[in-house]
């Protein structure tokens, strides 16, 4: 099996309709698909890499003093002395640190700024584009989702981006990349490695790798498409493997609602009736904080059950 991979060009030509139908076979079969021709300029997403990489490198020494690291020579250690270990299955091998609009972004290499803000521009473009392509698959009407990220324009949706290194491991059976797990929020865009892999999607019971492509950009539905598409769009269980070789590198920007819109599949017409219940995002928020790499389905019976009853009528 193999990740589809979209020639997002056509979306604009004679080819549209089929472009259609491969964005929704993507979500629907997968949850996850690669973009080629996406409009974002190659010169740009070099330059995000060159500046990605040279902030690791200021970060190595950190990472190399961190909790994984220091758990796995543990273990080893235990190792040589002939004692049993278990992998470990509650850390993650990976450096990380996030930026958007209300934080401190790093100030060196001087470039990581300037780049990162043009970039940022550029995949929340791609993603409302992406986002509209589900509304006409959903056969809603154009806006609907951004609208719904956004609580009707009266939030600001939530656009963040994780900017990842998954450095060599030098005992990956005894450690993750990054656990499996669903994303919490909405549209997710990937600008992922293209010579180290690692990262790959649950298909059909299967792990299948998200293959490296060159200048490609990764996307996934998260939790609040699922529930928004009532079920038809679902949020792909993924994960990353540590690797021997290589430096991985994974930038991934996150489209997610506003704390204070409230999610629902009210605008999908389904002969079924909702399969999701309707909250707040800002609460499912805070059940996903501690239930990450737990069974997503709980998840939306703690929002349902905590959601306030509404009044009777008078």
């Amino acid at each position: 099996m193999v990740v589809p991979v979209i020639d997002f060009s056509k979306l604009d030509g004679a080819e549209r309709a089929e472009t259609l139908a491969q964005i929704a076979n993507g979500c629907e079969e997968w949850g996850f698909f690669q973009l080629v021709n996406h409009g974002i300029p190659l010169e740009l997403l070099e330059r995000v890499k060159k500046v990605c990489s040279d902030c690791y490198r200021l970060r190595e020494a950190g990472f190399r003093a961190s909790e994984p690291v220091r758990t796995l020579e543990a273990l080893v250690d235990a190792e040589r002395r002939g004692e049993e270990v278990a992998p470990v299955d509650d850390l993650d091998w990976e450096d990380i640190f996030y930026i958007h609009d209300g934080c401190q972004w790093p100030s060196d290499p001087p470039a990581f700024k300037e780049t990162m803000r043009e970039y940022r521009a550029e995949l929340r473009k791609l993603a409302e584009r992406v986002m509209e392509a589900m509304d006409e698959n959903l056969g809603l009407d154009r806006g609907t989702v951004k609208a719904a990220f956004s609580g009707d324009g009266q939030h600001e949706p939530f656009f963040g981006t994780k900017v990842s290194h998954y450095p060599p491991c030098p005992r990956p059976d005894l450690i993750t990349g990054l656990r499996a797990h669903t994303d919490a929020g909405g549209v997710i865009l990937l600008f992922q490695d293209d010579k180290v892999g690692g990262l790959e999607v649950l298909k059909d019971g299967q792990w299948t790798d998200v293959q490296p492509l060159a200048g490609a950009i990764v996307v996934n539905t998260g939790d609040q498409i699922e529930v928004l598409s009532n079920g038809r769009y679902r949020s792909a269980w993924h994960r990353v493997l540590p690797m021997r070789d290589g430096n991985r590198r994974s930038i991934a920007s996150f489209y997610n609602p506003a704390n204070e819109a409230t999610i629902s599949p009210a605008a999908v017409a389904t002969s079924g009736g909702e399969a999701y219940p309707k909250y707040v995002f800002g609460d499912y928020m805070d059940v996903y904080a501690k239930q990450k790499f737990q069974a997503k389905e709980p998840r939306f019976e703690a929002v349902k059950a905590a959601a306030p009853k509404s009044s009777p009528a008078a």
